[in-house]
C-alpha cells in the first residue's frame, strides 16, 4: 500500500483520491510547465495511474506536446495533472492536494530554465497578512474546502 492522498480543483468540480506509493516528488522549471500552471515552477508528485480515483468529475485534457497531455478543471482552470502518452504513471500538482505540506519535493528538473531570482525568494522581506473583519468578509473565498464533501457547491 502507500500514502492516502486527496485533493481537487479550486471550485470542487473535480476531486481525487490516491492510495499508493508516491514515486517522485519534484519541482519542474521547464518553460512548458511554467506556462501550463501560470507560475515559474510546477511542484508535482508521481503515482501509478491506476492508484488515482477521480471521485468527482474528471479533468479536461490538453495535449501540450507530442508526448503528453495535461489535465485541468474546465470550470475553474486549476492545473491538475501531466501524463506522458502511453505512460502508466501520472504527475499531479502538489498544490491541488488537500494537505500540500505532505509532499516535500526532493529534486528539481530543467534547472537551466530556472528563474535567475528563484533562490533569492527565500530571503525576500516578509509581511504578515493583517485584515479587518470587513476585508476578510469581502475576500471570502468561493473555493472548495480542503476535504471531501458529499455535495458541491454548497446548497
Amino acid at each position: 500500500m502507500g500514502e492516502r492522498l486527496t485533493g481537487g480543483c479550486q471550485c470542487g468540480a473535480i476531486r481525487y483520491a490516491i492510495i499508493g506509493p508516491v514515486t517522485d516528488r519534484a519541482i519542474c522549471h521547464c518553460r512548458m510547465c511554467q506556462k501550463a500552471v501560470g507560475s515559474v515552477v510546477w511542484p508535482f508528485f508521481t503515482v501509478s495511474a491506476v492508484d488515482v480515483e477521480w471521485t468527482r468529475g474528471r479533468p479536461a485534457l490538453y495535449r501540450s506536446s507530442e508526448a503528453a497531455e495535461r489535465g485541468f478543471c474546465a470550470a475553474c482552470g486549476t492545473p491538475l495533472s501531466f501524463q506522458a502518452t502511453g505512460d502508466d504513471t501520472i504527475d499531479l500538482s502538489i498544490g491541488s492536494l488537500d494537505a500540500p505540506a505532505a509532499i516535500e519535493p526532493e529534486k528539481q528538473y530543467f534547472v537551466g530554465n530556472r528563474m535567475p531570482w528563484f533562490e533569492a525568494m527565500a530571503h525576500l522581506p516578509e509581511r504578515p497578512s493583517i485584515a479587518t473583519p470587513e476585508q476578510i468578509e469581502r475576500r471570502r473565498p468561493f473555493q472548495h474546502p480542503d476535504h471531501d464533501t458529499t455535495e458541491w457547491p454548497r446548497p
